[in-house]
């Protein structure tokens, strides 16, 4: 089954990887610093080797976005993200895994999960099944 892992950071700090201008992260002592780059490379190694990532995308900062909204039948662009937040989606990876159990635990083992915010979500096909 595919499942979308969704990785959002502060808007403020936009430069990829994510949690690695995190002021978090960057408070932390430089061997838990050193430790968690580690596991995120290690983490994308794994999922790499075994075939289980698909793609994987850093997005531009949400200045560089247009939004569009219907209004009065019609669309409307607006620039940027369409409501101010602290924090804003920015980059996503399509994994295929066996369970939701192993697409949860790849999605809790990036330091962004610890950082900011990491969302995982089933892939539906055209017909509202799961892929």
């Amino acid at each position: 089954m595919k499942y979308l892992i969704l990785v959002y950071g502060n808007p403020e700090n936009w430069e990829h990887p994510m949690f690695l201008r995190n002021p978090e992260f960057l408070a932390l002592p430089e061997e838990e610093r050193a430790e968690l780059t580690r596991q995120a490379e290690d983490l994308h190694k794994e999922i790499t080797e075994s075939g289980e990532l698909l793609v994987g995308a850093a997005l531009a900062d949400p200045v560089t976005a247009t939004t569009f909204r219907g209004s009065g039948g019609l669309p409307v662009a607006t620039d940027g993200p369409y409501l101010e937040a602290k924090e804003q989606l920015a980059g996503y990876f399509v994994v295929d895994c066996e369970s939701p159990e192993r697409a949860a635990e790849i999605a809790s083992r990036f330091p962004d999960a610890r950082l900011a915010a990491v969302e995982v979500r089933p892939i539906m096909d055209m017909s509202g099944q799961e892929m």
